[in-house]
């Protein structure tokens, strides 16, 4: 297969710098800062937006080679195992993370948003507009994803 490498656009600025701290991620604000390359009207228009998918690198977690067997979903043992490519962990092939974000304000080069669970340092590699169009219209998930997540995004 063939490899890619991927340059970051930008970086992610917040008060979080724990990886091992994964829950309460609803409150905490993000700037991101992307790279002058891209001028300062990289972001235009997208203040008309009330959301923004942030994709990202989970660049603090080792890569890991192994990914055949299912593992307890975040470690849990009260949780099913699950395999690679049914979880959002950061534990992944590529250590790719996406989350959709509101946004809060743009301004030049930064781009501030609420429920990013990046934290401080982390490399921004694309940004793109949320559209009604492309969101799912009813999506379904196993009774316990919504106990557990119960935390993930409270402030």
């Amino acid at each position: 297969m063939a490899s890619f490498e991927i340059t970051p656009i930008g970086t992610v600025r917040n008060d979080r710098t724990d990886v091992q701290h994964t829950d309460n991620w609803g409150a905490v604000r993000s700037t991101i800062v992307v790279d002058e390359r891209f001028g300062d009207a990289c972001l235009q228009g997208l203040e008309g937006f009330s959301h923004v998918e942030v994709l990202f690198v989970f660049d603090r977690f080792p890569e890991t080679g192994d990914h055949r067997e299912p593992r307890p979903y975040r470690g849990r043992a009260d949780l099913p195992p699950m395999g690679v490519f049914a979880g959002r962990g950061p534990r992944r092939p590529n250590r790719i993370g996406v989350t959709t974000c509101a946004v809060v304000s743009v301004r030049g080069r930064e781009l501030t948003v609420l429920g990013l669970d990046a934290v401080s340092g982390t490399p921004v590699v694309d940004l793109k507009p949320a559209m009604e169009e492309f969101r799912p219209v009813k999506v379904t998930q196993p009774e316990w994803v919504g106990r557990m997540m119960s935390e993930y995004f409270q402030p």
